[in-house]
């Protein structure tokens, strides 16, 4: 991770599973857009989504019930929330890991 990246936690965050098994996660909206966005995880409790080149966003205290669904998905869908609306939504690939906290230093 490069040293101009900024990391911030989420600390509201929605997680959804339809019946055909795709996930969406519900956050809230940040400024500027998503640029080759990807979601890091490595099936524990911490999930790191890389927005953009310059911010990424750390997921802490995933469910115990989501964490075997977020590591069977190829990619999800990320919603961002502005005031109860849809300000975007993005498709975003998942890179499983061996240990996420290789990618928090």
């Amino acid at each position: 991770m490069s040293t101009s990246q900024e990391v911030e936690q989420e600390s509201r965050f929605d997680i959804f599973q339809n019946d055909e098994g795709e996930i969406l996660i519900m956050i809230n909206t940040f400024a500027g857009g998503p640029e080759n966005p990807r979601f890091v995880y490595d099936g524990g409790e911490t999930a790191l989504l890389y927005r953009n080149k310059e911010r990424a966003i750390v997921f802490r205290k995933i469910p115990k019930g989501a964490r075997i669904p977020l590591k069977s998905v190829r990619s999800m869908l990320i919603v961002e929330v502005e005031d109860k609306d849809v300000a975007r939504e993005y498709t975003v690939p998942v890179r499983l890991v061996k240990d996420i906290k290789t990618y928090l230093k």
